[in-house]
């Protein structure tokens, strides 16, 4: 589903990524982690086709990021580190409007949005104001218009930042019914639990490259029995200097 070789970019002149290759299969949940500054938010604005890669390759299904970016578009679906709702609509009227502006008409908005509400557990609170709603209900009704328009591939940056415990539950049992249907699945995360609870597989940024990539049992593996996913991260980011760089990388 996703497929990039030798992608580079720098802001400033300073290198965010350098030389990035990345395989996502179709179908997967896929996690990419990395410490503050590893290059994340650049790799999903570059698959997005909100940023060019200076040099080499990006493809989302096949369609070249630069050359075809409104097929890309076509085939993905956005959710960022911030709930994009309107707090004075209900969630049902957020779902609305998005499924107009999506052009859907009539009975087929009625039905998707119906839908999705039952879907994402938000009956009881589709005509309530999405400014009453808790953490974890605004990042589910985010998901949620995220698929009014339904894409093979949904990105997730950071997703369950900032949620409580129960909130963070609830969203990754969303997640993983997505992939159950098929959906590719790419989500970045701060969460080393979080990418071994969902993802398929794993793969970890360090300066802009991808340094390990594989299933949480095979890094763990890779680095003794005993191993934990903060302890392969710990290993390979050990002489990390993007913190004192974070102002420049992204």
């Amino acid at each position: 589903m996703i497929r990039l070789r030798g992608v580079t970019k720098a802001f400033h002149g300073i290198p965010v990524l350098d030389g990035l290759d990345l395989d996502v299969p179709a179908g997967s949940v896929f996690a990419l982690l990395g410490p503050n500054g590893a290059g994340k938010t650049t790799t999903i604005g570059i698959i997005a086709t909100l940023e060019r890669p200076d040099a080499g390759t990006a493809s989302v299904a096949g369609f070249d990021v630069v050359a075809q970016p409104r097929e890309v578009r076509r085939r993905i679906s956005l959710t960022g580190q911030s709930a994009a709702v309107d707090e004075l609509l209900s969630g049902e009227e957020n779902l609305r409007m998005l499924a107009r502006l999506s052009g859907l008409r009539g009975g087929a908005i009625r039905r998707r949005c119906a839908e999705l509400i039952e879907r994402f557990d938000l009956v009881d609170a589709a005509r309530r104001r999405v400014g009453t709603y808790s953490g974890g209900m605004r990042r589910r009704l985010d998901l949620a218009l995220s698929l009014v328009f339904p894409a093979p591939l949904i990105i997730l940056d950071e997703p369950t930042t900032g949620l409580d415990p129960r909130s963070r539950n609830e969203l990754w049992a969303a997640i993983r019914e997505l992939a159950a249907d098929g959906t590719t699945v790419l989500l970045t995360t701060q969460y080393l639990e979080e990418a071994d609870q969902l993802a398929d597989r794993i793969g970890l940024l360090h300066r802009g490259a991808l340094v390990a990539e594989g299933t949480p049992a095979e890094l763990k593996s890779r680095h003794g029995a005993d191993e934990t996913l903060d302890d392969v991260f710990l290993a390979l980011t050990a002489d990390d200097e993007s913190t004192e760089r974070s102002g420049a990388r992204r």
